[in-house]
Formats: C-alpha cells, structure tokens, sequence
C-alpha cells in the first residue's frame, strides 16, 4: 500500500484494530499541524522500503476516540501494529531512520 498523504476524518473501530491480521502502521495527526507536515517526508521515505505495509492516517483531536484509545498525545504518533497488538511506536519523527527504526521491529516478509 502506498504512502497516504491526507489524515482521513473517519477513523476505524478500535475492535477491527485489534482483531486485524496483518501488520499496520497507524499515523494520528492533522493535515494542519507544522509537526505532522514536518514528519511527512520522513515518514514517506521510510515507506518506500515497505511497499506491502498498510499504512493509515487517522486525523486526531478534541472528541476523536481512536487517538485517546491509544493514548496519543503528541502528533504526529505512529504506532505500529502487528496482529492487532502494539510493537512500537514513534512520535514526531524528523529522519526516515526514526521510522525505519520502528518499521524494523516487523519480522522479515516470508
């Protein structure tokens, strides 16, 4: 899946998070916030090594459930998922080596 560009406003039910198979790197943060637009070039980079990961932008903020859920208090916040279950997670990142880093606790692809 490629890189996302836009924080989408619909974010998914924690409960399909948790029961979801495949590895998953949620992104939490604002299309507006200089942190998020700062960490985006980033974040793509380290992406391009991981074309098969999904990757899912969730906008956060007053009243949006997801991002308290998971205890996001700083954006951007990438959390990274595997069988439903955080393995990291990374918050304002500014070189692709602080994602790669968190990308890197995902096993090898078969």
């Amino acid at each position: 899946m490629p890189y996302i560009a836009h924080y989408s406003a619909t974010a998914p039910e924690r409960a399909a998070l948790d029961a979801a198979a495949e590895p998953l790197l949620l992104e939490f943060g604002v299309d507006w916030c200089p942190h998020c637009q700062n960490a985006q070039p980033a974040i793509e980079q380290a992406l391009r090594a991981y074309p098969a990961l999904a990757h899912l932008k969730v906008e956060d903020g007053a009243g949006r459930r997801l991002g308290r859920s998971f205890r996001v208090k700083l954006w951007p916040t990438l959390i990274l998922l595997r069988d439903g279950v955080e393995v990291g997670r990374v918050v304002r990142p500014l070189v692709a080596a602080e994602v790669t880093d968190l990308l890197a606790l995902l096993p090898p692809a078969p």
